[in-house]
């Protein structure tokens, strides 16, 4: 049988074979344009949207810290060694600045007397008396050298003058002698012309016998000069010895006097050693008996106890408690891979997400995300860290961004976080391409670090 085909009317909208008069019509199938169309139109969209803006953002996980040392969590210690008496608080308790953590009582025997204070005192006493004695000692000696120089510069005049004086006569005596020496001279020379007249018969022997016994005398009145000069040189060869041994007496009784003056020095110095060695250990024993009660040096809560029972023996310098600040100022500790450490700048702004905060976030539209946070970065560490990345510390945005809340009060120290450190805008197909490549984020950078919105 022959079959004719016949054109189909376009506005036919039901599928389906037709046969009239014994033909059969054709009805082509719209499937394929149809999803050709619905193609088409998500392909553009597809597109519109590889141009639409993406918020470029640096992905950190951390937890809650405090930027203040002296707000994070620290460990007490007693300064002393001691014996565990009383515990005055338990885990969980608030303290305030100075109130009693722990009594411990001595273990060491140089301070178990009582009146070890007292004892102390009588010492200190005694080298205080120590010390005047010897101050004393110090003023007799110095007045005995100020007399023994008064003595001896009266003893060197009168020495002095007995050796001028003995000077004066060695020259009266040797001008005596060389006098006698002229007479005898002359004595002489009369002689020899009274022999040589007498000779001639102009004298007579009596005057020879004259001249001769004169001779004798002026020998005689010479040999006695000489021994008078020869005496009076002793004289004053004993006169300055006299003065050279009252120098050395002098010197030996100074040197004697000093010796004591330096003796009475240092056992003064000996004593006011000893006093303040005793004042010291005095003080020390007093701080030390304050050191029996470990106090909380700032407000805060007790964390947790470290040593436990009544009687423990704990060393000197030994954690007993750990406390955590009360007001901390709190900041979220990030790390970051070191890639991307150039592109953040201080005050970037950052999305945070707590834990225990439900939330919402769109990594290239922070401003749609519910449940975040607003902060700000605070600091940016200058090493890297043990895991290979870098700390960042983020503080609250301040002021708070309209529409935005402050952070919850009930955040604690070591609470998890997340945060979004945001950059600026690029198109999605930037932000494709860069996710497929493995690069870092990329954005204008001002000169002081801060993206260029």
């Amino acid at each position: 049988m022959d079959i004719k085909l016949r054109p189909v009317d376009p506005k036919v909208v039901n599928w389906k074979d037709l046969t009239k008069d014994g033909e059969k019509q054709l009805i082509p199938n719209r499937g394929p344009i149809f999803i050709g169309r619905v193609l088409m139109v998500a392909g553009l969209i597809f597109l519109g949207l590889l141009f639409l803006p993406w918020r470029q953002t640096i992905p950190g996980r951390g937890s809650i810290s405090a930027l203040r040392p002296e707000d994070r969590p620290q460990t007490i210690q007693n300064q002393i060694g001691g014996r565990i008496e009383h515990w005055a608080v338990k885990d969980g308790d608030e303290v305030r600045k100075g109130d009693t953590l722990l009594v411990i009582s001595e273990i060491m025997q140089n301070y178990f007397d009582p009146e070890l204070p007292l004892r102390l005192d009588e010492q200190l006493e005694a080298k205080r008396s120590s010390a005047n004695a010897a101050e004393q000692k110090m003023v007799a000696t110095e007045a005995q050298i100020a007399a023994l120089r008064n003595g001896l510069q009266y003893q060197l005049e009168s020495a002095t003058n007995s050796v001028e004086q003995a000077r004066n006569v060695v020259k009266i005596d040797s001008a005596d002698l060389i006098a006698t020496r002229s007479f005898l001279e002359t004595s002489i020379a009369r002689l020899e012309r009274y022999e040589q007249g007498y000779q001639d018969g102009l004298f007579s022997l009596t005057d020879i016998e004259t001249r001769r016994l004169n001779l004798q005398n002026d020998r005689a009145k010479v040999i006695s000069a000489e021994n008078k000069l020869s005496n009076s040189r002793q004289a004053y060869i004993n006169a300055k010895i006299e003065l050279n041994n009252i120098r050395a007496r002098y010197n030996e009784s100074l040197a004697k006097a000093q010796s004591d003056l330096g003796s009475a020095l240092s056992s003064k110095a000996s004593a006011q050693g000893d006093i303040s060695r005793l004042r010291n250990e005095i003080a020390n024993i007093d701080v030390r008996r304050g050191l029996y009660v470990v106090r909380a040096p700032q407000d805060g809560f007790i964390v947790k106890t470290l040593k436990a029972g009544i009687g423990e023996t704990i060393k000197e310098g030994e954690s007993v408690a750990t406390l955590q600040s009360k007001k901390p100022l709190l900041a979220a500790e990030i790390y970051v891979n070191a890639m991307d450490v150039p592109l953040i700048g201080l005050e970037n702004d950052t999305r945070l997400q707590f834990d225990g905060w439900p939330s919402i976030q769109f990594s290239g539209w922070p401003s749609v995300a519910v449940g975040t946070f607003a902060g700000s970065v605070t600091v940016i560490d200058k090493v890297s860290s043990q895991n290979g990345k870098y700390r960042v510390l983020i503080r609250p945005a301040n002021p708070v961004p309209e529409g935005d809340d402050d952070w919850p009060i009930q955040l604690r120290v070591g609470s998890g976080v997340y945060a979004r450190i945001i950059l600026g805008p690029v198109p999605v197909w930037y932000e494709i391409w860069r996710q497929l490549n493995g690069f870092p984020p990329s954005l204008e950078q001002e000169q002081g670090g801060h993206a260029l919105d």
